[in-house]
């Protein structure tokens, strides 16, 4: 019978770990979007003020991707 017990215990333990880790990965991925959103944010500030260039490198060959980006009109908020 007490062993039984433990096992429950531990399987609550295990669950509010579990539920522990999902949070922290939940607030860490929440924070890698507003990270995100930031720069997207500033990009599109800039697109709207002058022209842009970005120059992006591919992850699986390596090429050198170059765009270029006009914009003539103000944002709106």
């Amino acid at each position: 019978m007490a062993q039984k017990n433990r096992g429950r215990d531990r399987a609550v333990v295990e669950e509010e770990l579990s539920l522990e880790q999902l949070k922290k990965r939940l607030d860490n991925l929440d924070a890698r979007f507003d990270a995100i959103d930031s720069m997207v944010s500033a990009v599109a500030e800039r697109i709207v003020m002058r022209p842009l260039r970005m120059e992006i490198a591919c992850p699986n060959c390596g090429k050198i991707i170059e765009i270029g980006v006009v914009g003539d009109q103000k944002m709106l908020r």
